[in-house]
């Protein structure tokens, strides 16, 4: 019998949109709120900062760290942690990578087996290595099998914020869960791909940060496009290098997540380690920049040191990033740091 209301059949039948929820308000949080809120879903933002809550609450905008961006009414800021988490189908990690094993701690006991987890945080985990996909697996092993997808390619968050055109990848090796972070976030202008990468994905966001200071200290020293193109060219070998013996695949490298981001973060005025690298460059010192960054966080300071230990874990050449840390950490001067590694051996590309 032909159903007499097709439009009530229509309705009945389409996806629920799921409940989601971002645990860190920074800017990069903020804005993946404000783009689930302009996808027709109403995320719960956790925010950890009482002055951030605030004026949330009372002015809808994030003065710290999302200036001058409307959080929209949909999105509900909260401190509380156990209530943010509650029912939520999908929660979306954001906090720095320094603090995302013992937040999931925290999280831990409100979390379930249902849920899908999606790191949208850039960074190695120090001392470990370990990726931010493997932390949340091994936080949660106790409990539970984690389901995992990571969020990432080139994006600042202000321009994301404001609804600009952007592409980024989410990854899983489970192809449904890659899929169901694809459908819960594209929108006009967000436009998520998929990709079963998750190691290359993850890499590739956390060591382009190192190349970035680097970057700025080319910007900083006045140095013109050719220093910049052949710094990102050669960059991206030996992130790809790194990646490839860690189990990702040197075609995610090509992709967004990697030379998309990497060139991003290289030239746009909007990164953060790029600037640490022009302000090494004009002379000041690591910790007088850090201090000065008022809460934010520049992801790459930490990763030189990871990514050059994981290098040599795994015997793997990273000139750039051998770089970077004397710079950042033994005190070699920028310029000839440029020097040194403009006079390295001879050799084929």
């Amino acid at each position: 019998m032909e159903n007499p209301n097709p439009l009530r059949s229509r309705i009945n039948t389409a996806p629920a949109r799921p409940r989601v929820a971002v645990i860190g308000a920074g800017g990069w949080g903020t804005a993946l709120a404000i783009v689930l809120a302009r996808q027709g879903l109403r995320p719960r933002l956790w925010v950890r900062e009482d002055e951030v809550w605030s004026a949330i609450r009372a002015r809808r905008e994030n003065l710290q760290f999302l200036p001058g961006l409307r959080v929209p009414e949909e999105v509900e800021a909260s401190q509380d942690l156990a209530g943010c988490l509650a029912g939520a189908e999908i929660v979306v990690t954001a906090m720095p990578s320094h603090v995302c094993r013992p937040m999931l701690a925290r999280m831990a006991a409100c979390l379930e087996p249902a849920m899908l987890l999606v790191s949208a945080t850039k960074g190695l985990e120090d001392g470990t290595l370990a990726r931010m996909s493997e932390v949340i697996a091994e936080e949660l092993a106790p409990r539970f099998a984690a389901r995992v997808a990571v969020l990432s390619g080139p994006t600042f968050a202000p321009e994301v914020a404001r609804g600009e055109p952007t592409a980024l990848v989410a990854a899983s090796r489970d192809a449904g869960l890659a899929e169901r972070v694809q459908q819960a976030f594209s929108g006009p202008n967000f436009r998520v791909y998929t990709n079963a990468d998750p190691a290359g994905v993850e890499l590739g966001a956390s060591l382009k940060n190192v190349i970035a200071i680097a970057a700025g200290i080319c910007a900083g020293m006045g140095l013109g496009s050719n220093a910049l193109a052949a710094l990102i060219t050669r960059g991206l070998a030996e992130i790809s290098r790194l990646a490839e013996a860690a189990g990702g695949r040197r075609e995610t490298l090509a992709g967004l997540a990697g030379l998309g981001d990497l060139v991003l973060t290289c030239t746009g005025q909007l990164s953060r380690n790029r600037r640490v690298g022009v302000e090494l460059a004009q002379g000041r010192r690591l910790g007088e920049i850090l201090a000065g960054m008022h809460g934010m966080v520049a992801e790459g300071v930490k990763t030189t040191a990871a990514a050059r230990e994981l290098s040599r874990r795994r015997q793997i050449e990273m000139p750039i990033t051998e770089t970077m840390y004397r710079v950042l950490f033994e005190d070699l001067p920028p310029r000839q740091g440029v020097k040194e590694l403009m006079e390295r051996r001879l050799r084929p590309e």
